[in-house]
């Protein structure tokens, strides 16, 4: 079952985040607080979003497979906005039973019932399965794009 996290999924949420940035090879990089993600997800004025996917045990019992963190993007060429994939991440143990791709066709439904003309997001060079997965899916990569940031003392500097 998909459905929109809730107040209480943030301790599940901010494990996935970590768990995540581990798969990624930057365990350090993941600094984000339970209260950090409950301020952005539920706060006054949330600008991110989050779907879980629930798994259901043999004995009925529930746990949180994977997820979905988001936000609303905005494309001026087509004059609307889109989802800005953040992060999709699902347990190692549950991978392989569709919760990964159910996460992505809900937010590919989100895009449609809003209006929305985009569903983007990165993906590490190196993770091969993830590429092919979203390959199959018919998602296409931007090659003649390169991602910037600026973070750390740059942004300071710059922002100073």
């Amino acid at each position: 079952m998909i459905r929109p996290a809730r107040p209480e999924d943030v301790p599940v949420i901010t494990r996935l985040v970590r768990d995540l940035a581990e798969y990624e090879r930057e365990p350090e990089a993941a600094t984000a607080t339970e209260e950090d993600l409950a301020t952005a997800l539920f706060g006054a004025h949330p600008a991110v979003f989050a779907h879980v996917a629930e798994h259901t045990a043999e004995n009925g019992s529930t746990v949180v497979a994977g997820m979905a963190l988001w936000f609303r993007n905005f494309s001026t060429w087509t004059g609307r906005h889109g989802i800005y994939l953040e992060d999709l991440y699902v347990r190692p143990e549950f991978r392989g039973l569709g919760y990964g791709r159910a996460l992505l066709t809900e937010l590919a439904r989100v895009c449609v019932e809003r209006g929305y003309t985009r569903l983007e997001w990165s993906v590490l060079d190196w993770n091969t399965p993830s590429i092919e997965f979203y390959r199959a899916l018919g998602a296409v990569a931007m090659d003649e794009w390169t991602v910037y940031r600026l973070d750390g003392r740059a942004l300071a500097e710059l922002g100073g």
